[in-house]
């Protein structure tokens, strides 16, 4: 076989008839508190959240029938506010930052920003708000007066620069000062007079634990139930301050690619992006749960192409985040969903598995795969069998290191494809590049005689000979599951200018449980 047969795609043709599929049972005893779901305006929008947008947005979330599965949050990002330059954003009379009325126009008495939240609102979906620790340089320079007490801007200000990625020139607070507290008291009552539900506190380092306790002591004091979401690449030795004062934090940087052309938001992200999660998701695996949830960033899906992922990839990014059960919060433009991409987060099996509020480890990983998995609250498992390379191969478990009990048979629902297969033991799938499989799994007292067996399909190639140019390899079918599959034929699909020459039979009319059919050839 040519070298250039080294890139291609193997396909095992298998036909097994007479098998009917069953659909999954329900999950009990749900959490009472779940990852949230929504829409962040960063993604796609970036600078030019306005009105007309996040209303559009909201509107097409309701429309699209994403809002009847939960996905209720619609989040305006960073440029809300008016920033003029290094000075730090505009503020008023006590401190806080001013709406840029040209995006978000004020009516009457109410300001802009009330506006767009009373019409996300009258959807019956829920608004958010962006913001970052510290104060304003312009209010340190004006010494603003902190409203409701006699302290100002220059009595609590450090000269410690914070973390405000776009516009800049905010400063550090000294929260052992009087009026501190109250200058975050302050802020919060706006927010929440303006309707907030969620509140992004976006850059968030090491220095600052007391801005986030400040935070969540104003929140909840203000009459108004809002969820606090950290932001991004939170110090993990911290997670038990996080988990005591916030509902949410970011575990790493920034999902999106910026790569676009002429400074366009697609595509959204990458391959590499969304694989730098896996990492993150096993460092993290614990943390996350009712008290507060990893996050892993904006899950870009919803525009095709547009996405920067193939469907399996867009398949991959799904899976893992509903494993780790990290909020999911759309970074795409909602008012041109791609139908295929629809369907995805329409898919109630995969949502219900990021729902469950319980974080999955990782079982297994290498180069070219990863194997992540969390047990149901009713005894199932979920696993997720993920090929991280540039070509299809055989991704396996067994259901010993799923935790799984010794049993007959094992169920596997695939929460994809929605068919159903049984195994004795070994969980093994034929997963095509960057893709995943995900299942539930579940002990059967039983052999599950209806549903169709386990199986996989492998390539292993011998090591080269002194022709680089010509290789020799096995491709092999193994029947995991408790019946016999029948009529199963392998081929292997050479690439343009490459020839398979097979060695020995590519079929079999019988393939025994636990037995395996294979093919050599060069």
């Amino acid at each position: 076989m040519r070298n250039r047969a080294l890139t291609t795609a193997l396909a095992a043709l298998l036909a097994i008839g007479g098998l009917t599929a069953v659909a999954p049972q329900a999950v009990a005893d749900a959490p009472t508190a779940k990852p949230p779901l929504g829409w962040s305006s960063w993604s796609f929008v970036r600078k030019n959240p306005t009105a007309a947008i996040i209303e559009a947005q909201a509107k097409a979330m309701k429309d699209s029938g994403l809002a009847k599965l939960g996905y209720q949050y619609v989040n305006i990002d960073d440029f809300w506010y008016q920033c003029p330059g290094a000075q730090g954003p505009n503020v008023d009379q006590y401190g806080r930052w001013v709406i840029d009325g040209t995006k978000f126009p004020a009516q009457g008495a109410k300001s802009g920003i009330q506006v767009t939240a009373d019409y996300v609102h009258s959807l019956g979906l829920k608004f958010g708000l962006y913001m970052t620790p510290g104060i304003s340089k312009q209010a340190v320079e004006q010494n603003s007066a902190i409203e409701g007490t006699p302290y100002h801007a220059r009595d609590i200000a450090t000269s410690f620069n914070e973390a405000n990625y776009n516009c800049g020139g905010m400063v550090g607070i000294d929260f052992t000062k009087p009026g501190a507290q109250a200058f975050i008291d302050g802020w919060a009552k706006q927010f929440t007079s303006w309707g907030i539900d969620y509140l992004k506190l976006d850059g968030v380092g090491s220095q600052d634990p007391q801005d986030v306790e400040a935070w969540s002591k104003a929140l909840a004091s203000s009459g108004r139930k809002v969820h606090l979401e950290l932001s991004n690449s939170l110090d993990i030795n911290s997670a038990k301050t996080w988990q005591d004062y916030a509902d949410g934090w970011r575990t790493g940087g920034d999902v999106e690619c910026y790569c676009g052309p002429n400074d366009s938001s697609y595509p959204l992200t990458t391959w590499a992006s969304v694989a730098s999660r896996f990492d993150q998701v096993a460092a993290w695996a614990g943390i996350g749960g009712p008290k507060g949830f990893n996050d892993y960033d904006s899950l870009e899906i919803g525009n095709g192409a547009n996405d920067g992922l193939t469907l399996d990839e867009r398949k991959t990014q799904a899976s893992l985040w509903s494993l780790a059960s990290s909020p999911l919060f759309l970074g795409t433009d909602l008012t041109h969903l791609d139908t295929t991409d629809l369907s995805l987060l329409r898919n109630a099996d995969v949502l219900a598995v990021d729902q469950d509020a319980i974080d999955a480890k990782r079982i297994s990983g290498d180069a070219d795969t990863q194997v992540f998995a969390k047990t149901e609250r009713n005894g199932d498992v979920i696993v997720g069998l993920f090929n991280t390379a540039n070509a299809p191969r055989a991704v396996s478990t067994t259901a010993a290191a799923l935790g799984l009990p010794k049993a007959v048979d094992y169920s596997l629902q695939d929460l994809w494809s929605h068919d159903k297969t049984e195994s004795t033991g070994t969980i093994s799938t034929d997963v095509p590049a960057h893709g995943v499989a995900l299942y539930r799994v579940r002990a059967l007292h039983h052999a599950d005689l209806l549903a169709r067996p386990n199986t996989s399909v492998s390539l292993t190639w011998d090591a080269a000979g002194a022709d680089p140019l010509k290789r020799t390899g096995v491709l092999e079918f193994v029947d995991n599951g408790s019946t016999p599959v029948t009529t199963v034929s392998l081929a292997l699909k050479a690439s343009s200018g490459a020839t398979v020459t097979p060695a020995t039979p590519a079929s079999r009319s019988v393939v025994w449980p636990g037995r395996r059919c294979g093919s050599r050839s060069r």
